[in-house]
């Protein structure tokens, strides 16, 4: 009887360490398209400052450019 009952709480902290394992594996995956995502718009960023006459253009992408860089250094 105790060797069923311990059989299923072995069988129970399985499953929960599966879950949690699975549910980690999700949010990796997640971060990575983010990040992936936050570089192309870091490299389209950069292309445009490079090609700006725009003094306002340029400030603006400035800022955009350090919000990118920002919260690539949060997932990384």
């Amino acid at each position: 009887m105790e060797e069923q009952q311990s059989l299923q709480e072995e069988m129970v902290q399985s499953q929960a360490g599966a879950e949690v394992r699975e549910q980690r594996a999700r949010q990796d995956a997640a971060d990575l398209r983010k990040i992936q995502a936050l570089k192309l718009t870091r490299a389209r960023i950069c292309e445009q400052l490079s090609r700006s006459s725009s003094e306002r253009y340029t400030s603006l992408l400035n800022s955009e450019l350090q919000q990118i860089e920002g919260e690539l250094l949060k997932l990384v």
